[in-house]
């Protein structure tokens, strides 16, 4: 069915009062009609400033569905951007409240037809599936984008037990994005609401750092506990150079008339996602909302439920602009599977043997970043100089191609001399010339083993066995050339360290490889990506992105250094003035796990007419064998003149981490 285009208005601050009579600020993109000709509801829900911080995605996509005959709802959830409020922390009772409410408003307004649905990447995508799981009865279907549908497990926190040091990382970024000022041309009590939610602003990284296993804070909002509350249609959507990417085949899995696609992307939308090739994604999108919310019939039920991009295999970079490969259609299930078995250095046939893992604590340097997001050289690099200082296993040169699509599961006999420990287990592509991409990853606290509701400690000097499962990928290895597992039990800066350097002895594995027959070409074909115009905004201080190693050769720390300056922009149609800067430096020696240290400093600035106000958040992180201990502080300038700063220290106790 072709949609007729139609004429349609823009409302940059409407305002959606809750119960309790705090006001949400919306922008809105609708048909001008939509009085007389009401329109189904998209509503996207977060925290990250529609009037600034996601206002070039937004020009893109939400501009295109109105057109095509969609109200798009664009909320700064309370306490962000322009909505009043005080933020309490990510998906909330409150934040999830307010959304239940906000979608009943909109059901009821004269422009909508009564169906709602919700889209959304990463925070938008988590609380669309925490949303559905609630049940609003005008809420028919959901599109969610690198999203996660367990927090604990696939979230920026923990990764198979292991501490992530994006919890440190995210948590920065958050205690400077939230506490920045609403736009004071919408707010004449704009300065009074910047004091107040600088004044609340919760520091997350120590809050999240006080739930070391999977209790009740996590279970909160993990749509894993019950698939079935999820009555809603969910399209779910997934980048394989993204960190959310589990979550595409375990909703495909568990969410009856669920379907999932996952491309070469990182955490971005596929219309204008890298590496290449994009999809139409709109156009996907556009399918999924008329058959759910408008009732026509577009034939997504007879889409395949699960359709990945099988990534040819490539030399390691930092960062692609493409990736060649097919679109295949496969399950979230193996559809075969090959046993690898590990022996004296080498993957294939069972042999007796021994190895010792006792890798330096800068193993992992890299790895790259946990989510690549911000478009700078944020992907596994050259692996050969972290295998280097791991216990690998190499196959042979492969006979045939193989092409590997699913979750390889790893088991290992492990002892250890220490209570705690954790392994980082890698799967890489090597190259003739011994170039090392890795495939996909898996790491884990080894207290972690068996539930991680209840870790318990490694018993010391007795072989445990211990299972994990790797990331889900898609990935063809040609003929000729080796895959390498690579086993150590550090990996910084992705993860912290343990308490005291572990030593582990490995005497027994094996890597359950998911495999398919070789694909001979595209088994689903996709639009070519549509977007409407881009934003419009003037350039006043480039992007600029870089990554930098260095070695102390005096002390032996090693430290990465990372600055993201997203550059200073004036918006072209309401002269906003915005700019960031984030910075962040992660230290360790490489005989010393307590040597560990991150830092973060985000700037952030607004400027209107004659105001201007910036933020300086920062904050750190170390730790001791028993505790780890952090501080921040946040400062705010009106007008280069300081009118708030809060310190905040904190001391929390290691829990079998």
């Amino acid at each position: 069915m072709i949609n007729t285009l139609r004429d349609i208005e823009e409302l940059p601050d409407l305002g959606i009062t809750l119960a309790d009579g705090t006001r949400l600020s919306a922008r809105v993109w609708r048909p001008v009609d939509a009085d007389a000709d009401p329109v189904p509801a998209i509503l996207e829900y977060l925290p990250y400033r529609k009037r600034d911080g996601t206002c070039a995605r937004d020009a893109l996509t939400h501009p295109w569905f109105a057109k095509r005959g969609y109200a798009c709802i664009r909320v700064d959830i309370r306490g962000n951007g322009d909505s009043e409020g005080v933020m309490e922390d990510e998906y909330s009772p409150q934040e999830l409240s307010d959304a239940v409410e906000v979608i009943g408003w909109i059901a009821t307004q004269p422009w909508c037809s009564g169906q709602v649905g919700m889209m959304g990447i990463s925070w938008g995508g988590f609380n669309g599936l925490q949303v559905a799981a609630m049940r609003p009865e005008a809420l028919k279907a959901v599109i969610t984008l690198c999203s996660t549908v367990d927090r604990f497990a696939d979230d920026i926190h923990y990764k198979g037990g292991c501490l992530l040091n994006e919890n440190l990382g995210w948590g920065a970024t958050m205690w400077s994005y939230s506490s920045r000022a609403p736009d004071p041309a919408l707010r004449p009590d704009w300065r009074e609401m910047w004091l107040e939610r600088l004044e609340a602003e919760p520091f997350l990284p120590a809050l999240w750092l006080r739930h070391q296993r999977r209790d009740a804070y996590w279970r909160h909002g993990s749509v894993c506990e019950d698939f079935s509350a999820i009555t809603a249609k969910v399209l779910a959507v997934g980048g394989w150079g993204d960190a959310y990417k589990n979550a595409v085949p375990q909703i495909v899995e568990n969410i009856p008339g669920a379907k999932g696609i996952i491309g070469p992307w990182v955490h971005k939308y596929p219309h204008f996602a890298v590496p290449e090739p994009r999809i139409g994604f709109l156009q996907e999108a556009l399918r999924w909302w008329d058959r759910w919310l408008k009732g026509i019939e577009t034939g997504v039920e007879a889409d395949p439920d699960y359709s990945v991009y099988l990534m040819d295999g490539v030399r390691p970079a930092t960062w692609y602009t493409e990736r060649p490969g097919r679109w295949i259609n496969t399950t979230p299930a193996p559809e075969a599977i090959e046993v690898l078995h590990l022996s004296q250095g080498r993957l294939g046939e069972a042999a007796p043997f021994e190895a010792v893992i006792a890798s330096p604590q800068d193993t992992g340097a890299d790895a790259g970043e946990y989510c690549a997001i911000w478009l700078g050289p944020e992907l596994p690099g050259d692996q050969r100089a972290d295998d280097g200082k791991s216990v690998c296993f190499d196959t042979p040169p492969l006979e045939t191609g193989a092409d590997i699509a699913g979750a390889p599961r790893v088991t290992l006999r492990l002892t250890s001399d220490r209570p705690q420990g954790r392994i980082a287990v890698r799967l890489t592509h090597v190259h003739p010339d011994g170039a090392s991409t890795r495939i996909t990853y898996g790491v884990l606290n080894l207290s972690h083993r068996a539930n991680p509701a209840d870790p318990t400690p490694m018993p010391v000097g007795e072989a445990q066995i211990i299972t994990l499962s790797l990331d889900h990928i898609a990935y063809h290895v040609p003929k000729g050339h080796r895959l390498r597992l690579a086993i150590s039990n550090a990996y910084w800066p992705l993860i912290w360290p343990g308490p005291a350097r572990a030593r582990l002895t490995l005497t027994q594995g094996r890597i359950d490889l998911p495999v398919r027959p070789t694909a001979a070409g595209s088994e689903r074909s996709f639009p070519p990506p549509d977007a409407e115009a881009p934003w419009r905004a003037e350039t006043l201080r480039p992007e600029r992105h870089t990554r930098r190693s260095s070695t102390d050769h005096v002390t032996g720390a090693v430290s990465l250094s990372i600055e993201d300056d997203f550059g200073k922009l004036r918006d072209a149609d309401h002269d906003l003035v915005t700019g960031s800067v984030a910075r962040e430096i992660w230290t360790i020696h490489p005989d010393d796990p307590l040597s560990a240290r991150g830092d973060c400093h985000w700037t952030d600035e607004i400027e209107r007419g004659a105001i201007r106000l910036r933020t300086e958040a920062k904050c750190r992180m170390w730790s001791d064998t028993t505790h780890f201990h952090l501080s921040a502080t946040l400062h705010a300038y009106e007008n280069d003149a300081l009118i708030y700063e809060r310190s905040v220290t904190d001391r929390i106790e290691r829990d079998q981490i």
